[in-house]
């Protein structure tokens, strides 16, 4: 079974807590992360996410948004839950930073 509550860490360092799931699959909590492409300090920004709904398999979907305090940026962030071999749960996510452009015609570099 494979539950988001808790205290997650990647192989960059950078880690989230989840605080707890509702019975219909919304989540919060706060992301710390390790990189970055500003110069800012960085600081724990606030994630609000949705899972989908559990099923016999219990390695559920999900998605989250990190609107990172330190910058004017926002990541988008998707996955699923899995269980290995050997019982211990692993996110496997993929996701997407759009940065603030100041026009238009600078849209081709915003989004990472």
């Amino acid at each position: 079974q494979c539950v988001l509550t808790g205290f997650w860490i990647n192989n960059l360092g950078s880690n989230m807590t989840i605080d707890s799931v509702s019975d219909k699959g919304e989540f919060s909590g706060l992301y710390h992360t390790a990189v970055t492409a500003t110069s800012n300090e960085i600081k724990i920004s606030p994630l609000q996410g949705s899972q989908h709904p559990k099923n016999e398999v219990n390695q559920p979907t999900f998605g989250f948004t990190v609107n990172w305090s330190f910058s004017d940026s926002t990541t988008v962030f998707t996955g699923q839950c899995f269980v290995d071999d050997n019982g211990k749960e692993i996110l496997r996510t993929t996701w997407l930073l759009r940065q603030e452009v100041g026009s238009l015609k600078e849209d081709w570099k915003a989004t990472r």
